[in-house]
Parts: structure tokens; sequence; C-alpha cells
């Protein structure tokens, strides 16, 4: 398998197209990247932000260049040196009129070409859920329109949705007013309010989705037309990976994936985004190189995060809350919320086959049943298409079986219900389940318990698992070992267009668990400064002090550096504030928005950025400067780490100088480079320089190792390194070597809250005193560190010396 150094994550649109990222390839050059990764090429739905919402498999999008501005980028790319991994959504398409696949079947009905190729129930007209009221109202205030189009074709006009419309006896066009009520009930399809489809839908959509329409790339023709273009590219050469967008989503992905390797041929890079719950790993069978890599993120945690200053800042928030549900509850609960409102339509489905399957059971104990078993499912989905699933799927079953139990109305139903998933006896009714199992933990963990759970926002990240103590160095090394046995190629991500936060910002939102007195401290005193802030929205203050604990934590994660550039940051995280209150879906939600509440908090965030507010944003600055300064450190130790570790080392757009982004669409934004290219120094000779220049130093130099001495860090052995020694705890240490000499050790500080000075990366070497890392005889030879150039031949290598410049070293030695 061809397997790259590193990979450059960059996402088209938003002013991104084929011809700027041909003009970015000398800065990938500068920084020694392997790949470049790009977000999804094909044609999609017009203004897309994003490139998701597929229209055409089979075409790349004209708006960012067209067959000829790829065919011109992958040239240059080969001259550069680089190779390309293409994002694909074999999942699912835009459910729009701009699809000639669905507006052929909205034509046709199922009748159309396409009709089997979208997941669809067509024992009912097909639900088009885009009103905004209900129909009669709709009817009522004449907002259905039909035009004859310029190709002679009549079509349907509601505000800006055009639909084609198949032929109707009886009807003269364009219709009256009164015609098109006859006119909709000879249509294949039916319109629908688009609360409703919560409720009711007929087709599978991506999580809540109702604009993208699942595909049934399990079906061998459905897969082969889907993929023609993407393996025209990979013969071609054009395209060396390809990252496969929500694998799960997927009937059958180990099927798919089977089919997609024999398409593309054995060589080609694949990794596939896949979320790993606690102890899961990627089915051993799936022909891909790993994951994207959101299970390196959890994995840093348990390095970064302070287990004792965890505990008093969960101890501190609780004391907030007017009821201190643990993490459990409160998943339980949202994934109630989950299953009893917004996937109510999926669920009985899901119900529906079971009652087919077993007429006698009574239809309340198979509803308790299925809910119940979704809410208890501690991962996102098991895997089986067809006969028994993995000795792994069926330990999991159980486990969530006997959880279950505790709950649901009747044990013999519960137990039917878990052995059909297990046996495979009912594989209509398992695939149902497979497919609703992960959007409801994905829904109700990322996108509703993150964030209504705030005591420490770094660990409410994708893949995360912040209701766990931090494990420790011990299980951190545990964990690349594991990484190198299983998936070595898999990528090593610490940013992506999908994190909750940039890498800086939770780098340094992780100190705050080094001094919990100090930020809880000044958080009460900054609810003090801003009260006056604060308005009454139903009986209560808004907002509450658990809200404002989230505030000023996601503050202080994307704060600049000198209140001077705060005003520019008030339109970003006031539109970040609103989407979290709408995500935590209790006294706002995007499906009924609390407007008069939303304005409040906003209102109260805005404040906090104003410049009319120079008394709290200067005392904000003064408290936040050290937490900056250690947090600093906390990302270039992950930088390196990410660099070196097991895995490829994937950085996302930008992230190669300072990511203090916020969620999405905010970690989307245009890329910036200034300057376009720069030389690589010989050394780092002081970490007095601006921590962005330091940050993209170290990756220029990391991946000049990488690439100099390829088989050492994507095959080389993972050796744990442990410091003694006062200071033993401050630091991570590991070394990679091979077979023929080749190693490198890796050493990192951490926890130096207080211990850097503000503005200075370094420790004094009075912090280290007598701390010191004993090299096994086998790596005792000529080496150097990178960064400084220094010469390295000893075996006890004390960190007054080596981390005398930097806060991290890399010495590399032959």
């Amino acid at each position: 398998m061809n397997v790259p150094t590193s990979t450059y994550r960059l996402q088209l649109r938003n002013g991104m197209t084929f011809e700027r990222a041909v003009r970015i390839i000398p800065h990938l050059q500068m920084l020694g990247v392997g790949y470049l990764y790009l977000s999804p090429i094909m044609s999609a739905v017009s203004g897309s932000t994003h490139g998701y919402d597929v229209t055409d498999c089979n075409e790349i999008d004209a708006a960012l260049g067209g067959r000829a501005g790829f065919d011109r980028l992958t040239k240059a790319l080969e001259q550069a040196g680089l190779g390309l991994v293409v994002d694909i959504v074999p999942n699912h398409m835009a459910a729009s009129a701009e699809n000639p696949w669905w507006a052929d079947l909205l034509k046709f009905g199922s009748a159309s070409t396409f009709a089997r190729h979208f997941d669809i129930d067509w024992s009912e007209r097909l639900t088009l859920p885009i009103l905004g009221k209900p129909l009669e109202e709709v009817l009522q205030d004449g907002e259905l329109q039909v035009h004859i189009d310029p190709d002679g074709e009549p079509r349907l006009h509601y505000f800006d949705t055009v639909l084609p419309l198949a032929p109707a006896d009886g009807i003269s066009y364009p219709p009256g007013r009164d015609e098109i009520g006859t006119l909709l009930n000879a249509q294949h399809w039916q319109l629908t309010c688009w609360q409703d489809a919560a409720h009711h839908l007929s087709y599978r959509r991506f999580f809540e989705i109702t604009g993208l329409v699942g595909l049934k790339v399990e079906v061998e023709h459905v897969f082969e037309d889907s993929h023609r273009l993407i393996r025209e590219l990979v013969k071609s050469g054009q395209v060396q990976g390809l990252r496969i967008d929500h694998i799960d989503g997927l009937a059958d992905p180990s099927g798919y994936l089977a089919r997609l390797r024999r398409a593309v041929g054995p060589d080609l890079f694949i990794v596939v985004e896949k979320i790993l719950g606690a102890g899961e790993k990627l089915p051993a069978d799936w022909p891909v190189a790993g994951t994207t890599g959101y299970e390196f993120i959890a994995s840093l945690s348990n390095l970064l995060v302070d287990p004792k200053g965890l505990e008093a800042i969960r101890s501190a928030y609780s004391t907030l809350r007017p009821h201190d549900d643990d993490f459990e509850t409160g998943l339980r609960a949202a994934k109630a919320l989950m299953v009893d409102q917004n996937f109510q339509g999926e669920m009985e489905r899901v119900k529906k086959l079971a009652l087919r399957a077993q007429p006698d059971l009574k239809e309340q104990d198979v509803a308790s049943a299925i809910r119940e078993l979704l809410i208890a499912f501690p991962v996102y989905r098991t895997y089986g298409a067809n006969g028994a699933v993995s000795k792994e799927d069926e330990d999991v079953l159980r486990r969530a079986v006997k959880k279950a139990a505790n709950h649901a109305s009747c044990q013999q139903t519960l137990n039917w219900l878990g052995s059909v998933l297990v046996d495979g006896s009912e594989p209509v009714l398992r695939l149902a389940f497979q497919q609703l199992s992960g959007p409801i933990m994905a829904k109700a963990m990322e996108d509703t318990l993150f964030y209504r759970q705030n005591a420490m926002l770094a660990l409410n990240e994708v893949g995360g698992q912040p209701d766990r103590a931090p494990e420790g160095l011990k299980a951190f090394h545990h964990q690349m070992e594991e990484r190198l046995h299983t998936s070595p190629h898999g990528l090593s991500a610490t940013s992506t267009h999908d994190t909750k936060r940039g890498e800086d910002a939770r780098a340094r939102l992780y100190t705050l668990t080094e001094a919990p007195v100090i930020w809880s401290n000044a958080f009460h005193h900054w609810r003090d400064m801003n009260c006056h802030y604060r308005g009454e929205h139903a009986g209560v203050m808004t907002p509450d002090p658990e809200l404002e604990w989230m505030l000023y934590q996601s503050l202080a994660g994307c704060w600049p550096e000198g209140d001077h550039h705060a005003s520019a940051l008030s339109d970003r995280f006031v539109s970040y504030v609103e989407k979290a209150v709408r995500e935590a879906k209790l006294a706002s939600s995007w499906n009924k928005p609390d407007i008069v509440y939303e304005k409040l908090v906003k209102n109260y965030a805005a404040a906090l950025t104003s410049r009319s507010n120079s008394a709290f944003r200067r005392h904000f600055s003064e408290v936040l400067a050290p937490f900056i300064t250690a947090g600093y450190v906390n990302s270039l130790a992950q930088t390196l780490i990410k660099l070196t570790a097991p895995g490829i080392p994937d950085i996302y757009q930008g992230s190669e100088q300072v990511d203090l982004s916020l969620t999405d669409p905010d970690n989307r934004h245009p890329l910036k480079i200034n300057p376009p290219a720069e030389a690589v120094e010989a050394q780092i000779e002081s970490a007095d320089l601006p921590f962005a220049l330091v940050k993209k130093r170290i990756i220029q130099l990391s991946l000049r190792q990488r690439k100099k001495h390829t088989d050492l860090f994507s095959r080389g052995a993972y050796l744990p390194l442990f410091a003694r020694g006062r200071r033993s705890r401050h630091v991570i240490a590991f070394a990679r070597h091979d077979e023929i000499g080749h190693h490198a050790v890796v050493i990192a500080a951490r926890f130096m809250l207080g211990h850097v000075a503000n503005g200075s990366l370094v420790a004094p070497p009075e912090f280290w005193g007598d701390t010191t890392i004993d090299l096994p005889s086998f790596l005792v030879c000529p080496s150097r560190e990178v960064f400084s150039g220094c010469s390295v031949k000893v075996r006890e290598l004390k960190l007054s010396a080596i981390l005398r410049s930097l806060p991290v070293a890399l010495i590399a030695g032959e």
C-alpha cells in the first residue's frame, strides 16, 4: 500500500478553488507535506459551503474549476512530488432537483431508472419536507406556482425550490390556483412541512438533514454508477488516496470496502471516517489503513489533562447546576430525546419491521425494547450483513441488552430483539437498527450532550469520553503501542473540519486543570463584573451560571493574545453561542428557537468582547496570560507527538500556525497564508520567536525527518521512555527505532503552568533540576537534536540541557 508521510487537509469552496490550491503548493512543499487531502470535489448543490451535498457523483464541480482545473491541480502536485487524497461521499446525495438522479425520480416515481438508487420506502408517495407550514396554509396563501421553463417542461415553484412535475391529465398549463391541489395529487411525491420530517419520512436521511438522501451503494449497479469517476481518477494516477465519509451510514461497510478495494486495487491508501468508542477497535476485516484519527485526539487528553485538577474543575462546575446529573444520566436523557422526538419516524420504521417479523408481540413491548436498546447502546453501531455478527459485536449487543433490561417493559421481547440482531435471522430489521443506532449516538452525544455538560470543554470532542478520568502516561504509551500494531497508517488528527474547537484552543483549555482554583475564582469575579449584562427571561436571570461557565471557558479557548484583538472576535463568538444553545436543546433549539432567550444570551456574549467593556477585557487578558503560554507548550507537545508517534500526521488547513477556531462553520474559514512560502531555517535558535513561527518550523523540521526516514516513522518500533527525578511528571518521552539502527527520541514538556514565564515557552534550567531520561544502550550513538542542531551522545539525557531552548526535543540518531 502506498502510504503518505503526512497529509494536509484543505477545505474547498468558500473561495478555495483548484486554482487557489495550486498556488498553495509551494507552502505545502515548504512544510514538507506528503499528500494534499481535499474535501469533496464532486458537483454539489449551488452555493454549497462544504460539498457533502453531492448532486453528481461523476462530475467534478464547475464551481471549483471543473475537470480542467482539477487536471491542472493534479499535474502541479505531481511536478511538486505530492500525492492526493480526496474525500468521497458514498452514503448520501443531495435530495435536490439539481441532482439529475433525484430529478428523474421526482418526475417518474418508482418507474424511474434511479428509483432503487436511493433508500426509499415506495409503499407510499415520496415525502418532500420542504414547506415552512402545513400544505393547506401554503395553498391558501398562494405560495405554490407552476411555470413552464424554457425547456418546455412544467415546474412547481415554491420560493427558491423548483420541482419537476409528472404529466397530469386534464390539467392545462399553467394551472390556476384552484387546480394546483389536483396537480399535486397526481405527483409521485407529496409536500410536507419540514417539521414533520422527524415524525414521518419515506426515505433514509443523513442524520437529521432531510436535504441529504441515503444511497444504496450495497447494490452493485448503484456502486458502479456512483463510483465511475473516482475509479477513473484512481486508474489515471491522479488520485492516490481516498477518505470515506460516514462509513457507519452504509448498510454493509465491510462489503462496501471490499468492493471498493477490488475496484481501486491493493495499493491505494484508504481511511474511513469512523468514531471509535472506549475500547472499540476498527473491524479487522476492513481493507483500510485506519480511521481519520479522532481517537488520537482522545489519546492526547490522557497526557495533557491533570486528573486532580479536572476533578476540582468538575466539582466547581457542579455547584452551578440545579441538578448535578452525571454523564451517564445526561447521555440517557439526550438519547431519549433523539429516540422520542428527533428520530421518531425512523423509530416507527424499525418497530414496524419488528412487528412484521413477530406479529404476536405487543406493540408497546416492541417499542420499549427498541427504545431502551438504542439508549443503552455503548458504541455507534455493530456490523453484520449476512449471518451472525462478530464475537466483538455480539459482546456489545449482550451488554446493551443487559443494560436495557433495567428499563424495558418486557424482558422476553428485549431478548428476542437482541437475538435477531446477533444471529441475523431478520436481516432487514437488523439493518434498519444498525443504520439508526449511529445517528442516535452521534446526535445525542456530540450535538446535544457536549453542549449541555460543560465542565471541561476540551474533553467535549468528537470521539472523546469526557466522563472518564485521564488515564495518564502509561495509558498513552499503551494506546500508541496498540496503534502501531493495529493501524500504523491511520491518520493522526488534532484538528479537522468537524472538531468542536481548534487544536491550540483545546491545548490551552487543558491547562485550566492545572489551576482549577484560579480559574474558578476568576470565573466568579467575571460574573460579578458583567452581571448588569444579564436579563430576565421567563422569571430566570439569563444567562444562568452554568451557561456563563461555558461562555467564559469558550472565550478563553479562542481569546487572542492581547485584548486589543478581542473586538474582531465578536461576530464569530456570538455565532458560536447561538449554535451552542440550540444544540443543547434546553432553552432553545433549531426546531423551536426561542428568539427572546437567544437575544439575551447573544447580547451578553457580545458584551464580553465589546470595546466598551475594557475593565473586563483587561482583567480577562491578565488572568489568561499564563494559561495562554502554558497552552502553547501543550500545543507544541501535541504537534511533535502527532508528527512522530504511530500514525500518519494530518495537518488541518491553517493549523500549522495558530488554530483557535470554534466549531463549524468557524473552523472552515478560508485559509490565509502569509507569507505564502518561507525557506526552512537550519535550527530554531530560540523559543522567543512568535509561537506560530516556532510551531511551523517544528512541523517543517519534523516532516523533513519523516521523509528522510520513512520506514522508521511508518513501521519502526515504539519504545516508551520514562524520566526520573523530581520533575519526572512533567515530561513525556518515547523512541522510534528500526532494525537498521535509525532511531528518533521524542521529548515534550507538560503541566507547565506556573513554570514558564509569560511570553516564554521554556522553563529555567533549575526547574528541571535532577530530572533525566536514561536511554537503552542501543540508542546511545552519535545523534543530533533536530530543532537546535546540537550534537548528543549520552545515555543520560538531562532535561535542563535538552529542553533549554524549546519545551520539545527531537533527537535523531543513525
